[in-house]
């Protein structure tokens, strides 16, 4: 998959691309709403013979068109999504900086530079995307703005048991700590890249060594509690288990810090300053505060066994 960074005006031309069908979206997620936006968009460029394409923005254009300065946790930073796509298959992928400039756009001009000219022989977008200067360009005045130039598919929202697949709900279910049914919508576990850093080694001591997770600050985190998870730490995936909250059985409620800690299932390496992915499987249990260390380390026994468990039936139904 070739990337390729538009800024406005950009000075791409016509000729520099073979025909195309893209994808439209922001693409937070890429769930399995997204998934079928983009397939669609492969499809159709392999029965024409052309190239499959996405086209995304960077930022979030809420960050730009905002009273207030936002900072975007996002389910699926840009990086993140880059190498979701490219499993996808996709052939190109646009990514247009978000500006104010571009913002402004009329949707026409949008159309005739982002879309005409840059070779688009078929746009394929969700039922609700929109384009140009406050939105105003929607799936239902895209033929008017296509000058007959391409033409164009809409997908329609896709439910999962009635509900509607969608960045928000994702959202939704991973702040409620129900990152099993979030995954049920990305159609994969839900995952964060971090750093590992130095803790105060309290997990040490009590025989539960943890790696201390510094995540990207762009990614969402689920709510407190204690999951069972998969951490890939030098290319090699390892089960274990995670704690994300304050600590409360040890830190003081006035400064409250923010922690993700990772037992690792049976491994004792020394792993400081490596860059880990963190897959979430299944809340175990919320956030707890206990009265010592030997309340705390009998909990965290159970909760390694419970993540086993959990662990062992999803391999035996796998296998089943």
């Amino acid at each position: 998959m070739e990337t390729i960074m538009l800024r406005h005006p950009h000075e791409k031309k016509t000729d520099e691309f073979q025909p195309m069908a893209l994808a439209l979206g922001f693409f937070d997620g890429v769930h399995k709403g997204h998934q079928k936006v983009i397939r669609t968009a492969k499809q159709i460029a392999d029965q024409h013979g052309w190239k499959s394409a996405v086209m995304t923005f960077d930022p979030h254009p809420s960050v730009v068109l905002g009273q207030k300065h936002r900072h975007i946790r996002h389910i699926t930073p840009l990086e993140e999504k880059k190498r979701l796509i490219e499993e996808l298959g996709v052939d190109y992928l646009f990514i247009v900086r978000f500006t104010s400039d571009f913002a402004a756009l009329e949707p026409q001009q949008f159309i005739d530079e982002y879309i005409i000219g840059l070779n688009v022989r078929h746009v394929i977008a969700g039922f609700d995307y929109t384009y140009g200067r406050l939105g105003k360009g929607t799936m239902e005045t895209i033929r008017f703005h296509s000058r007959g130039q391409f033409e164009y598919t809409t997908v329609k929202k896709l439910d999962l048991e009635e509900e509607k697949v969608s960045s928000t709900k994702v959202r939704e279910l991973l702040s409620s700590g129900l990152v099993r049914d979030a995954s049920d919508l990305l159609g994969r576990p839900y995952r964060m890249r971090g750093t590992v850093i130095h803790g105060d080694k309290r997990g040490r001591k009590m025989g539960f060594p943890t790696a201390n997770i510094e995540p990207d600050d762009s990614y969402f985190l689920p709510l407190t509690g204690v999951y069972a998870v998969k951490m890939r730490v030098q290319n090699e995936w390892r089960e274990g288990v995670c704690n994300v909250g304050y600590r409360p059985t040890f830190k003081s409620p006035d400064k409250p810090v923010l922690s993700i800690e990772v037992h690792i299932f049976q491994y004792s390496g020394d792993i400081y300053g490596e860059e880990v992915d963190v897959d979430w499987y299944i809340r175990l249990r919320g956030e707890q505060k206990f009265n010592g260390i030997e309340e705390l380390s009998a909990q965290i026994e159970k909760d390694k066994q419970s993540a086993i468990r959990f662990f062992d039936k999803k391999r035996l139904d796998e296998n089943s």
